[in-house]
């Protein structure tokens, strides 16, 4: 088997654990044998290849697992619209009660229709409540 055959096995096998593992720290390795793999493929002997697979890996390893980690420590994206109001408080101004498919609370100065988060809650008027999810117009409370 060709030595370049054997370079693309190794990336392929390095990426593959890099897509399980993913920790980008085998990602700078496969770029590294890929680039090996196209110095073995233009007919260079193993030793020149070896280095080419060493420097590579380092100058990606160096370059980009730095970009990559700032990545990972980004804040998380700011949350807009109906996801915003999850986990958020609110007054309940008529009763919530699932089986009469009634109940309205005030969340962030506007009035929404509210159901309990569990279906048999009956929740009385003036109740602070939690937001647990959104549907449609219709907010999911819980006490």
């Amino acid at each position: 088997m060709d030595e370049w055959v054997l370079w693309i096995l190794l990336a392929v096998a390095l990426s593959v654990g890099e897509i399980l593992n993913m920790s980008f720290f085998l990602a700078p390795f496969a770029v590294g044998a890929l680039v090996a793999a196209l110095t073995a493929a233009l007919g260079l002997a193993l030793g020149p290849s070896v280095a080419v697979f060493l420097l590579v890996s380092a100058v990606a390893f160096g370059g980009l697992r730095p970009i990559a980690r700032r990545h990972l420590k980004a804040p998380p994206q700011i949350r807009t619209g109906t996801a915003a109001l999850i986990g958020r408080s609110a007054t309940v101004v008529q009763r919530v009660d699932n089986r009469e498919g009634v109940g309205a609370v005030k969340l962030d100065g506007e009035v929404w229709s509210a159901r309990g988060f569990d279906d048999d809650a009956v929740i009385e008027a003036g109740t602070r409540v939690q937001v647990i999810e959104i549907r449609g117009a219709t907010a999911l409370v819980s006490e």
